[in-house]
C-alpha cells in the first residue's frame, strides 16, 4: 500500500466506467496509481435479484439519505429535496448496473453545430475532436471490455476499423416483432451492440440470460463493467491500489496553480490528503464538478479550473420515453437482456422537422414484476382488486416497450452548483441541480413518440399506451458539465481532457461531452478515457506533470 505522504504518480477520482479504464491504462504503463471510491468494493457473491432493494432502494446507486440532491426548474424558484440525479456508486460505478448498451456516437454528432446550425438559447456546439479521432479507442474499448454487437449491421454508423469482438445476443421476441415492424416501415432494425458477453471472452462466462441486468450486478461476470474487466489487470501490475469507501472533499494546489493532492475523508470518516503529481477526476458528470465547485482556493476563488465559469453549466439529461404495446401471444420478454434491436433511421437531427433532435429507438421489456405492478399498466386501467390481478397476469408477458432515447440540449442555466444551505453526511454542501427541459427537447420527445407508436403498430400490437409528456424522471446519463473545447474562455478541458487552467489536472468522464447525440453515453465516455490515458501517459513521460 501506498502511503498518503508518498507523491504517487495519479491519483484518480472515481472507479467508474472512466476511471476503471483510466486506472488499467495508467498502471499497465508502469505509473503508480491510487484510485478513490466513495463506494464499497462489492464482488459477485455480493449481488442478488431483489428489485425492491436495487431498483427503488438505492441498491448500487447515491443514496440521498446520506447525499442529498437538491433540485430546481430554474435560479428563481427555491429547490427542494429529489433524487434528480442517479450514479453508481461503488468500484465499477455505473457499469455496475446499467443496461449495458453500447452506441457509438455517429460522425454527425461531433459537428452538429456545423451541420445544424445554431440553436437559440442553448450553448450547441460542435467538439474539438471527430469521430475519426475517437475511432481507435471506440474499437479498443470494444475488444479490451468485451462488446457484443455485428459490424456493419447499422447502416448509419461511421467507419470501423474492426468487427465486434463477439457475435450479437439472440434475438428475443420483442426483437423479432420490432424486426417485423421496422422492415413493414422501411426502416433499419439491427442487433442491439451490448457490454454483455455472448459468449465466453478472456476468461469470463457468457450470458445465461437470468434477466437481471438493468439496476443489478452481474454474479456471472458476463457483463463487461469495469469491476469485472480493466480494474483486476490494473490491480494485478501491482502498481494501482483502490481504496473504496474513501469520499474525495478538495483537490489541493500549490502556489503556482498545480494540484497536489486529493484531501479524502476514509471508511472511518478520517481525514487524509493523498499526494500525487498529477490528478484525473472521474466521478461522473455531477460529482466531477461538484468537486472541482468544492476546491476553491486563492489561486481558483470560484472554484477549480474554473477560469471560464464553466464548470458545472451546460448539465445534458437523460431524456428518453418508453411506448407499451400489447400482442396477441406471450413474448416472456422479461428473460435475457433488456434489449436486442435498434433502429437509428431517425437519429440525425433534419432542419425540415423544424426543431433541433433525434433520437435511437430500441425494443425491450419495460419493467421487472414490482415495477410493472406499480407503473406498466395503462393508465385506465384499475389499481386494486380482482380486475386488476387479471390484467397483471395477461399483460406483464405479453406485453414490450418501444424506448426512444432523445436529445437533450446544452443550456448554461442547466447546471450543477452547490446548495447554499444543506449538507451531506460528511459535513460538505449538497449538490444542487438548476434544469428545465429546452423547448426543443420536447418536440423532439414528442416526434419520437409518434414514430414509437407507429413500429408498435407495424409490429402487430393489439394495445398501445404511453404518453408524449413524459416528464422529468431521474437522469442517469449526466453530460456536459466540464465540457471539452479549444476555447479555453468557453470550456473547462481541451481536446484531451486535460484542464485548461491546471496542466496535471485532467477531468475524464460524462461531462466533457459538448453534445449528448442520443444518449447511451458509456461507449462514448470509456473511448474518451482510452484517449485521455494516451496523451496523460505520453505528459507524463515527457516530465510535463511533475515540473
Amino acid at each position: 500500500m501506498t502511503r498518503p505522504s508518498e507523491a504517487v504518480d495519479f491519483l484518480i477520482v472515481g472507479a467508474g466506467a472512466a476511471g476503471g479504464v483510466v486506472a488499467k491504462e495508467l498502471s499497465t504503463a508502469g505509473f503508480r496509481t491510487v484510485v478513490l471510491e466513495q463506494g464499497p468494493y462489492l464482488h459477485e457473491k455480493d449481488f442478488g435479484h431483489d428489485e425492491i432493494h436495487y431498483a427503488y432502494r438505492q441498491g448500487l446507486t447515491n443514496d440521498t439519505r446520506t447525499q442529498p440532491v437538491m433540485y430546481r426548474p430554474n435560479a428563481s424558484e427555491p429547490s427542494r429535496p429529489w433524487k434528480a440525479v442517479g450514479y453508481g456508486r461503488q468500484v465499477g460505478g455505473g457499469s455496475v448496473h446499467f443496461a449495458a448498451n453500447y452506441w457509438r456516437f455517429h460522425e454527425s454528432d461531433f459537428k452538429e453545430r456545423s451541420l445544424f446550425g445554431a440553436v437559440p438559447g442553448s450553448a450547441f456546439d460542435d467538439w474539438p475532436i471527430s469521430y475519426s479521432d475517437l475511432e481507435p479507442y471506440y474499437a479498443k474499448a470494444e475488444r479490451e471490455l468485451g462488446i457484443s454487437g455485428l459490424a456493419g449491421a447499422n447502416p448509419f454508423e461511421g467507419p470501423r476499423s474492426g468487427p465486434y469482438p463477439l457475435p450479437p445476443m439472440p434475438v428475443k421476441s420483442s426483437g423479432v416483432l420490432f424486426d417485423r415492424g421496422a422492415k413493414k416501415l422501411g426502416l433499419h432494425s439491427f442487433p442491439a451492440p451490448v457490454a454483455i458477453l455472448s459468449q465466453p471472452y478472456n476468461g469470463r462466462s457468457g450470458c445465461t440470460h437470468c434477466s437481471f441486468c438493468s439496476w443489478f450486478g452481474c454474479e456471472m461476470r458476463a457483463k463487461s463493467s469495469t469491476l469485472a474487466t480493466v480494474i483486476p489487470v490494473a490491480e494485478k501490475t501491482g502498481r494501482c491500489e483502490v481504496r473504496s469507501g474513501c469520499y474525495a472533499r478538495k483537490i489541493q494546489v500549490d502556489s503556482r496553480g498545480r494540484v497536489t493532492g486529493v484531501v479524502y475523508f476514509d471508511a472511518r470518516k478520517r481525514e487524509v490528503f493523498q499526494r500525487a503529481k498529477a490528478v484525473v477526476v472521474c466521478a461522473n458528470g455531477v460529482e466531477s464538478p461538484r468537486l472541482l465547485l468544492m476546491s476553491k482556493s486563492n489561486a481558483f476563488p470560484h472554484g477549480l479550473a474554473n477560469s471560464s465559469g464553466m464548470v458545472g453549466k451546460c448539465l445534458m439529461w437523460d431524456n428518453s420515453l418508453g411506448v407499451q404495446g400489447l400482442f396477441e401471444h406471450p413474448l416472456n420478454d422479461y428473460k435475457s437482456i433488456k434489449s436486442t434491436r435498434v433502429i437509428h433511421d431517425y437519429y440525425r437531427a433534419d432542419p425540415k422537422r423544424g426543431f433541433y433532435g433525434g433520437g435511437g429507438i430500441d425494443a425491450r421489456f419495460g419493467s421487472y414484476p414490482a415495477g410493472f405492478a406499480l407503473n406498466g399498466l395503462p393508465r385506465d386501467a384499475p389499481r386494486w382488486g380482482s380486475e386488476y390481478k387479471k390484467l397483471l397476469a395477461e399483460f406483464f408477458n405479453r406485453t414490450m416497450m418501444a424506448a426512444g432515447h432523445c436529445t437533450s440540449l446544452p443550456v448554461e442555466s442547466n447546471n450543477v452548483t452547490l446548495d447554499p444551505k444543506v449538507r451531506d453526511a460528511w459535513g460538505l454542501p449538497a449538490v444542487r441541480i438548476t434544469f428545465t427541459y429546452h423547448p426543443d427537447d420536447i418536440k423532439t420527445t414528442r416526434w419520437l413518440f409518434d414514430r414509437q407508436v407507429e413500429l408498435l403498430e407495424a409490429a402487430g400490437a393489439k394495445r398501445i399506451w404511453g404518453s408524449p409528456e413524459g416528464g422529468l424522471g431521474t437522469s442517469f446519463h449526466l453530460m456536459g458539465t466540464c465540457r471539452m473545447g479549444n476555447e479555453p474562455k468557453r470550456s473547462v478541458v481541451n481536446a484531451v481532457s486535460r484542464a485548461h487552467d491546471v496542466p496535471n489536472l485532467f477531468i475524464v468522464d460524462g461531462s466533457n461531452f459538448v453534445t449528448s447525440a442520443r444518449q447511451q453515453p458509456t461507449a462514448t465516455i470509456q473511448a474518451l478515457a482510452y484517449r485521455a490515458s494516451d496523451h496523460m501517459i505520453q505528459a507524463a513521460r515527457r516530465g510535463e506533470l511533475s515540473r
